[in-house]
């Protein structure tokens, strides 16, 4: 590998120190230390105490550093008294370098040592696996192994934690075989980071293998297997070895809290959450956000006012992210004024908190006062630009627009509604997806624009982030929902059934098609009907699911993760709809 010189460092030291944000840095303690952290006096001082002394003195001022500016005064004042190639103490400047995350220096400085030891190749994998380019540990980890690298056991956790975090089961298999190969692979740590590494390849039974071989078992054991289980949807085994659990953390709970949520039982989250705070265990942030998601998805506004007192007990700081969530509760329980309580009390918010309440008025408040705070968010945005000292506005991103649109189709505001439209594409450049088309379609409905509604989802274009079938359900729920064409809507969804009655996708596109039609009752009759076979509920399509979906821009996933098959069985089975149920030429009035 090639090796930096020592005038690279010093030039790099030269552009670090003359940049006047860092030209008048404070490289010392807080005033009141007795040991100043300054390392041109320290380390620049006669050799009277020799290396012993100064390295050990070097040693203090890197235990002291607390940031980049700091480590590369050190860093450039090591290379200049020679004390560099000390491995001991450029491994300590790497490592420093690599906890701080930037991953450009540490590299500058792995380079500059000639002979780096395991410490410090282990600390650039970590690095590596923690940062955006995970998949480069690997690639890492294979040049260094050409060199002549003898890995040991702190090697390959982080190693095999890139490969799962990349999803890349290629890569995780060839560690697997590495650490095998070294005899590594029976290591506690070695074993729970392959655990996590299968489970989040889908290959759930090969983790549940590796658990169940195990000789030794740690918390992370436990904790990594049930968040293996709960990944791939299966929460009754992550449950049943849940209670297993010889000791639990926050992180067992939090891991069956959000996999309940997130599994759409909303109520099983809460149930979880009681039984928490019977144990001398108290929530993290992580916690309560997953818990108050789940009070305003299920509306039990009493169990968010408890969280939320709770939360003023156990957390005095009010924190962004659970201001946010307290914002999303409020709003899904139709307390939309208790939700502007919350956002008007906040002394930073950002773009999601900013979302949060203006989807809270648009959505399940007045509609007025959600664009109204809208042009508010604009305009201090517009503010800050000019002056970085005033406003605290943010520019809108799809989710701002959802929210809207979706005032203006509420309050049908035609004018209004096509100006928002116009600026985000012009203005903002966001280019639409379905949930805008979606509520433009309505807006047009709303002011009986039948046909422009219908024109809108007919010619919605056909993007990265929507199939051409996706694009297909999409024709025909605007055609249910804008056409009154229910029955053709119905027809297929009843063919579907009939062909697999145990498919929850099926299911799941008939009440949907009930949903958009405002057949209310007969989806009250689906989700009953789901319920008695078992059979998982998916969001509908009303005005207050946009904001759930539009995240992930696909039509397929809004319908059923696993619409696929279905999706290329339509167009036969449009053509089959006659033999399969011989009345609905009649009912169709064909």
């Amino acid at each position: 590998m090639a090796r930096a010189s020592i005038r690279e460092a010093l030039r790099l030291r030269s552009s670090l120190f003359s940049h006047p944000a860092l030209g008048h840095s404070n490289f010392g303690l807080a005033s009141s230390s007795s040991h100043s952290l300054s390392a041109p006096s320290d380390l620049g001082s006669d050799n009277r105490e020799g290396k012993q002394s100064l390295h050990r003195r070097t040693v203090n001022l890197l235990e002291r550093c607390h940031n980049m500016i700091q480590l590369s005064h050190i860093h450039a004042h090591l290379i200049t008294r020679g004390l560099f190639q000390d491995v001991s103490l450029a491994g300590r400047v790497l490592k420093h370098s690599a906890d701080y995350g930037d991953i450009k220096y540490m590299i500058f400085v792995f380079q500059d040592i000639e002979s780096p030891d395991a410490f410090c190749i282990n600390n650039v994998i970590r690095a590596y696996a923690c940062s955006n380019t995970p998949h480069q540990a690997v690639v890492f980890y294979f040049e260094m192994l050409r060199d002549g690298f003898v890995p040991n056991t702190l090697t390959f956790p982080p190693l095999i934690s890139s490969c799962a975090k990349t999803g890349c089961l290629k890569s995780g298999q060839k560690c697997h075989a590495q650490a095998t190969k070294r005899g590594i692979d029976c290591l506690v740590r070695v074993q729970n980071s392959l655990i996590h590494l299968y489970a989040c390849c889908g290959l759930i039974n090969l983790a549940g293998q590796i658990f169940e071989e195990m000789c030794v078992r740690d918390l992370v054991s436990w904790n990594s297997i049930v968040d293996g289980f709960v990944k791939v949807g299966e929460l009754g085994r992550a449950h049943h070895l849940f209670d297993k659990m010889p000791q639990r953390n926050v992180i067992s709970w939090n891991i069956m809290i959000t996999g309940y949520l997130n599994g759409g039982n909303p109520g099983c989250c809460l149930k979880l959450f009681r039984e928490m705070m019977k144990t001398d265990l108290g929530g993290s942030h992580t916690t309560m956000v997953s818990v108050l998601t789940a009070c305003g998805r299920s509306a039990r506004l009493k169990e968010g006012r408890s969280v939320h007192g709770y939360l003023i007990k156990q957390f005095p700081s009010s924190s962004l992210i659970i201001d946010t969530a307290l914002i999303d509760t409020y709003s899904k329980c139709r307390r939309v004024d208790a939700a502007k309580l919350v956002f008007d009390r906040m002394s930073a918010r950002n773009l999601v908190c900013w979302n949060a309440m203006i989807l809270g008025h648009c959505l399940h408040g007045n509609p007025a006062d959600g664009l109204n705070l809208y042009e508010k968010m604009i305009n201090e945005a517009c503010s800050n630009d000019l002056n970085p000292n005033e406003g605290a506005g943010s520019s809108p991103d799809e989710i701002t627009f959802v929210g809207v649109l979706c005032a203006c189709a509420r309050s049908r505001m035609l004018t209004e509604g096509r100006k928002y439209f116009n600026q985000m594409l012009d203005l903002f450049n966001i280019q639409p997806n379905f949930g805008h088309y979606w509520c433009m379609a309505s807006l047009f409905a709303g002011v009986g624009l039948v046909e422009e509604a219908l024109e809108t989802i007919r010619n919605m274009p056909v993007n990265k982030n929507m199939s051409s079938e996706s694009l297909l359900w999409a024709r025909l729920l605007g055609s249910c929902r804008f056409e009154g064409n229910v029955i053709l809507g119905e027809e297929i969804a009843k063919a579907l059934i009939e062909l697999e009655p145990n498919n929850p996708s099926c299911y799941v596109l008939l009440l949907n098609i009930y949903a958009v039609s405002g057949q209310w009752e007969e989806v009250a009759r689906i989700k009953q009907t789901m319920k008695e076979k078992r059979m998982k509920e998916i969001a509908g399509f009303s005005l207050f699911d946009l904001k759930d979906f539009v995240h992930n821009l696909k039509l397929k996933d809004i319908v059923q993760q696993h619409m696929e098959e279905v999706n290329i069985m339509m167009a036969e089975l449009s053509q089959r709809l006659s033999m399969l149920s011989p009345n609905s030429k009649r009912e169709t009035g064909s």
